[in-house]
């Protein structure tokens, strides 16, 4: 598939790496330690099953949705290395 310098396994080399950051991506967004009662944020309460269901939660649903909102989602699509972006 890949021709040139580039090896045989290059383009699978690049999705593995693709894959593996976006899985150490989401694993360093998750929570560590104990649950807090109340959010951070906010001051509400944390209810008992999400702090149960959530190890490590800091923040209410409602802070948690505002700060997922907040945030961009990330593709991890390398637009650069696309043949569209080439033709273009």
């Amino acid at each position: 598939m890949a021709k040139g310098w580039a090896g045989e396994d290059a383009a699978q080399e690049q999705i593995d790496a693709t894959v593996k950051d976006a899985i150490d991506r989401a694993r360093s967004q998750l929570g560590r330690g104990p649950s807090l009662p109340n959010c951070e944020e906010c001051g509400a309460d944390i209810p008992q099953a999400r702090r149960d269901a959530l190890p490590g939660v800091r923040l209410c649903l409602a802070c948690q949705e505002s700060r997922d909102r907040a945030t961009k989602s990330f593709s991890g699509y390398n637009r650069r290395g696309s043949k569209d972006s080439q033709l273009r």
